[in-house]
């Protein structure tokens, strides 16, 4: 006898209506609902610097700036995702009754020892199949340091910037982001095992 469960699967839908009563945020991968857990004081203030500085740049524009409380829908040939991104920047918005965005032109995440082997994995992999999506951002806390995964004619091409006095061009949504302004007022820490808070 087999001493697996069956594991149930949620229909988008179930999902969704799920999400609108729900305090607590899921991502969900094809039918699996995960749970998202809080973060630390500093990815916080990066990711609210980044929403504040790509806000004020953005003002008056087509696109805008979102924080993490907006889901980004994904559509694999095989299945859907929805995730929350720390920073989105959306120019063509899904209608305002919905509760998810679909076309994104920039995601960015914050890296965490927690997240960081998901953000730069299967959610960067998935995220990169997005038609809309012109730069994938990754952000590291413990040093002044980017990575950003840029469309191009030839496929999605990796872009370093490092240092406090980097600037990253972000010609698709016509404006520039300062890593001076992702970083400001943050304490350059390494990064605790996450058996530290235990």
């Amino acid at each position: 006898m087999n001493a697996a469960k069956k594991l149930h699967l949620i229909s988008v839908e179930d999902y969704l209506a799920s999400k609108l009563r729900s305090r607590v945020k899921h991502e969900y991968r094809g039918g699996v609902v995960y749970a998202m857990a809080g973060e630390r004081n500093v990815q916080n203030l990066i990711a609210s610097n980044t929403l504040g500085a790509l806000h004020g740049r953005l003002h008056g524009r087509p696109c805008r700036a979102y924080n993490s409380d907006t889901k980004i829908r994904v559509r694999l040939p095989n299945q859907v995702r929805f995730y929350y991104p720390d920073v989105s920047v959306i120019c063509r918005p899904n209608p305002p009754t919905e509760s998810f965005q679909d076309e994104p032109a920039v995601i960015l995440e914050v890296l965490s020892r927690r997240t960081r082997r998901t953000d730069e994995g299967e959610k960067k992999d998935a995220c990169l199949t997005i038609p809309s999506l012109a730069a994938y951002v990754l952000v590291e806390q413990a040093s002044p340091a980017v990575v950003l995964f840029r469309r191009t004619e030839h496929g999605f091409v990796r872009e370093l910037y490092e240092e406090l006095d980097a600037v990253i061009p972000l010609r698709e949504i016509e404006t520039d982001l300062p890593l001076a302004e992702i970083y400001a007022c943050v304490d350059f820490i390494p990064e605790r095992d996450e058996t530290d808070d235990a």
